[in-house]
């Protein structure tokens, strides 16, 4: 049986000042580390990093994917930019939902939805 841990992100060169991060995978305890070392790095770039984490490859999220996404929120807005969500599956979009993420969180259909959603 292999019980290897399948998650990859990437980086889209900035798209009008806006950074993707695409996830393929589980974001949980295992690999929700890596997403908030991206985030601190990408954040830590730019004086007001507007930032777009697209979910389409995520079929699984927990509490500790929520966290890091929540503290991206937080680090975003305290040097004036921000996060937003796009192309969450159902079962993702569903956590969401029943967490009230998306009350405080945008989550778009399209990654350039939410890189439009910056400009606004």
């Amino acid at each position: 049986m292999d019980s290897r841990v399948i998650f990859d992100l990437a980086l889209t060169e900035p798209i009008d000042g806006v950074v993707v991060i695409s996830i393929i995978g589980e974001l949980d305890m295992s690999t929700a580390p890596r997403l908030r070392e991206e985030l601190i790095r990408v954040v830590a770039a730019t004086d007001t990093p507007r930032v777009v984490i697209d979910l389409a490859g995520v079929d699984h999220l927990d509490p500790t994917g929520l966290g890091v996404i929540f503290d991206g929120v937080k680090r975003t807005r305290s040097r004036g930019g921000d996060l937003a969500l796009a192309r969450a599956e159902a079962q993702v979009l569903r956590d969401l939902e029943i967490t009230r993420v998306i009350e405080i969180l945008p989550v778009f259909e399209s990654v350039d939805e939410a890189v439009q959603s910056f400009s606004l």
